[in-house]
């Protein structure tokens, strides 16, 4: 099994630059991608780093790659085994592949279909074991105990943080004058492999540039670590960013994000809900709900007053079953999908009197229940639930005041 970060050391700006030459031979350069409707959002320039276009659909295959370059002949025969819900397993299977290592892959139960295939795709052997990753990660150390394999842990090694900072090298390249890059943690890895590939450089250079690091608000480790000087395991609930869903920072990650991050924010799922559906309609790009967190923080106004700006897009691998929840999630966030339930007296006629409203406000119904059981009704009642599109807050408000000018009474609800 692999050796624990308790004795190690972060990775310095040299160890960032050997580990980009060696990434470089698997890992694609991602395009940086302007965004005019995003910058509206903060007041300064933004540009969208696209490690969701990177090879297996995330930035994880830097670290994995430059990991499994390091080991020894001997431990490469012994083969490498890995726990990952998605991400971490299609990089480690993908660099496994490429460097002729037997991989085996722990992923939970009810992984999403895409990410499994994906994974075996690659060439690794999966294993399904626990319905939660604790269960797994377990399954995954037992074996790794049981056959010598090395065990490749996500985000608190110095190989996996060094070629995590490949990316902060990358963007210095595309964007020189940079002032402030925004990135998504769970485990911190790529952050603190950022953090010191930006802040090194640019000190060479005379100059500095801030880094600011997103978490979900129902997954965030690093804020009471960091008030508590450790790294702190807190109690995670559920949240559609499940990519950076990681209840203990790492050592090594942690001193790294505490002496160089500059500042950290949370986001809640209806916000991360809402910068997936605006980086669909406006940027064009299909990311996942962890990689969205840092448009998300600007949208929400969690940062402000950045110069220019890099917002690290640090995934794209998202199931399409969740994508359909999330976009709906999304709209009715940004008050674009309306649910109505509006009782009404049980008699010919009040069905189309009410679609007329909502048509002559130019909304579109999208879906209609008529029922007369609900509870609360009275006999003489029937209850219409009916969802509609709308043009956003200003459009809603017309909707439903058309709706109570004519006598009916319209309650939202989800």
């Amino acid at each position: 099994m692999d050796e624990t970060a308790s004795h190690a050391t972060a990775p310095s700006l040299t160890d960032i630059e050997v580990a980009r030459e060696r990434v470089a031979g698997v890992a694609d350069v991602t395009p940086v991608q302007l965004s005019r409707s995003i910058g509206e959002f903060l007041g300064d320039e933004v540009l969208l780093k696209c490690e969701n276009l990177q090879r297996t659909g995330a930035y994880k295959l830097r670290g994995a790659y430059n990991r499994l370059s390091l080991l020894s002949e001997e431990e490469k025969a012994r083969g490498v085994v890995a726990a990952s819900a998605g991400n971490h397993a299609q990089g480690v299977a993908l660099a496994a592949r490429e460097l002729g290592i037997p991989a085996t892959i722990f992923m939970p139960v009810g992984v999403a279909l895409p990410k499994l295939q994906a994974t075996r795709g690659y060439g690794a052997a999966v294993e399904l074991r626990g319905h939660i990753f604790d269960e797994t990660l377990t399954a995954a150390i037992e074996f790794a105990d049981a056959t010598g394999a090395m065990f490749i842990h996500p985000f608190d090694h110095p190989d996996i943080i060094a070629g995590q900072g490949t990316l902060g090298l990358e963007i210095l390249d595309q964007v020189p004058d940079v002032e402030t890059v925004i990135v998504p943690i769970g485990g911190g890895g790529l952050i603190a492999g950022l953090a010191i590939a930006l802040k090194e450089r640019a000190a060479l250079d005379g100059r500095a540039v801030r880094v600011i690091g997103v978490q979900s608000a129902n997954a965030a480790a690093y804020p009471p670590s960091l008030a508590a000087g450790e790294p702190t395991e807190i109690r995670i609930s559920p949240t559609i960013a499940d990519g950076i869903a990681v209840a203990k920072p790492g050592l090594i990650t942690f001193e790294v994000i505490r002496d160089l991050v500059d500042e950290i924010v949370t986001v809640g799922d209806d916000d991360t809900a809402r910068a997936l559906v605006v980086l669909l309609e406006r940027a064009k790009l299909v990311v996942e709900p962890a990689g969205a967190v840092g448009v998300a923080a600007i949208m929400a106004g969690a940062i402000r007053g950045t110069g220019k700006t890099v917002v690290v897009l640090s995934g794209g691998n998202i199931d399409p079953m969740m994508m359909e929840r999330v976009i709906s999630h999304g709209l009715a966030a940004g008050e674009r999908y309306l649910k109505l339930r509006i009782p009404m007296p049980d008699r010919p006629g009040q069905l189309a009197a009410v679609s007329r409203l909502i048509a002559d406000a130019n909304a579109n119904v999208l879906e209609v229940l008529h029922t007369r059981r609900n509870v609360g009704l009275q006999i003489t009642q029937v209850e219409l639930e009916i969802h509609i599109e709308t043009r956003g807050p200003e459009h809603t408000d017309a909707v439903l005041e058309r709706l109570r000018a004519h006598g009916f009474e319209p309650r939202i609800g989800f």
